[in-house]
């Protein structure tokens, strides 16, 4: 009886349940798209946090540590117990017979890897005076120590952690796409959305616009869009403006997918019926069309924002977007454009993975949130 009366109360909350709710409860069973949830979580946190969960700052290089290869922890000592993990110092000596500098251990002192250790200065969120990093190197007696580095990714050709650097670049990569994403998929429901109800000379400017915007390339449109930005402008304009710059290019395509649902949903009954009943214009669209295809507009915000987010990058990777010392994930994938470096310096393709699981996550997260929003399924 109590199993009956369980399964009853569940059903009626499933009947009664809205419709946000039941996206939810599918979504939930989606374990692809709850596993990329997770991680675009966890960059997310980390981006929003660099200061606190980075070990080193923008401003933080070491002409020693230039071009160095991921720093190697110990973890046993001498006499090969196991022990707290510890890394060396390096030093530079030169080599008498090739007439080089060397990089080489210092194992003189060992400087342990400790959690919360104090550092460098900073302010949480922007406003929260604090010094604690997540985690830093202390020397035996526990004071903490930053002669020596632990580059988890190891070092640029600055001597900057490119974990720390990724860390930062991440606010910029994540951030700047998620808003042109959303910029753009409200420019593509608007414009599109006018074009496919109204009809007429509304939407014979709008489609040849459309066409206009289409028929030039990518890269000449991004270059001549960023020669327009100033020289010297500082980082929160240079963000401004490439946002602006991905969301005036990213509209179209979602924009004619709308403008021909509107074209077969506009003579719908229920869409005459709210018209003699005096609903406005405004309402019919939002309350009554775009609706009945938010699966598929859900799937294009989903897909939009890796989309942006290749195209920050490459704009950054192209000199056209973000440059140094600002941070993002393509300035970083800049000094990988030699293939020298590359060969020599293979680390400094770490950030690459990061832009690929991030647009793989999005695009597995769009998909469950298409089977969530699908009626059918």
């Amino acid at each position: 009886m109590a199993l009956f009366k369980k399964k009853k109360a569940t059903d009626e909350s499933y009947y009664l349940a809205s419709q946000w709710a039941l996206m939810w409860r599918k979504l939930k069973k989606h374990k692809l798209a709850r596993f990329s949830l997770a991680i675009l979580s966890v960059l997310y946190v980390l981006s929003l946090f660099a200061d606190f969960f980075a070990p080193y700052g923008l401003e933080e290089f070491s002409s020693v540590y230039k071009n160095t290869a991921p720093t190697r922890v110990y973890w046993q000592d001498e006499e090969g117990r196991l022990s707290r993990p510890y890394v060396y110092k390096l030093k530079k000596v030169n080599d008498r017979k090739t007439f080089t500098v060397v990089i080489s251990e210092d194992t003189s002192q060992k400087y342990y890897v400790a959690f919360f250790v104090p550092g460098v200065e900073y302010r949480l969120l922007g406003f929260i005076p604090c010094s604690t990093h997540f985690y830093g190197l202390v020397n035996e007696d526990g004071v903490p120590d930053r002669s020596a580095r632990l580059n988890i990714f190891g070092a640029d050709s600055n001597g900057g952690c490119i974990y720390s650097r990724i860390l930062f670049g991440g606010r910029v990569s994540l951030t700047i796409p998620f808003v042109a994403a959303a910029i753009s998929f409200v420019l593509g429901i608007l414009l599109g959305g006018l074009s496919g109800y109204f009809g007429g000379w509304v939407d014979n400017v709008i489609q040849r616009l459309i066409e206009v915007l289409s028929a030039i390339p990518s890269i000449p449109l991004w270059m001549a869009l960023s020669a327009a930005i100033p020289p010297g402008i500082p980082v929160a304009a240079m963000y401004l403006y490439i946002t602006i710059i991905l969301s005036f290019i990213g509209w179209t395509g979602l924009a004619r997918v709308v403008r021909g649902k509107f074209i077969s949903l506009r003579n719908e009954d229920y869409v005459m019926a709210a018209r003699l009943a005096g609903v406005s214009d405004f309402k019919i669209i939002l309350k009554h069309m775009v609706p009945g295809f938010l699966s598929y507009l859900i799937v294009s915000l989903t897909l939009g924002i890796p989309g942006s987010i290749l195209g920050e990058t490459s704009m950054s990777y192209l000199g056209l977007g973000m440059k140094a010392p600002a941070t993002s994930w393509g300035v970083l994938l800049k000094e990988t454009e030699d293939l020298v470096s590359v060969a020599q310096c293979p680390w400094k393709m770490i950030p690459l993975i990061f832009v690929v699981i991030t647009v793989l996550a999005f695009n597995f997260l769009g998909d469950g949130m298409r089977d969530a929003a699908d009626p059918y399924k």
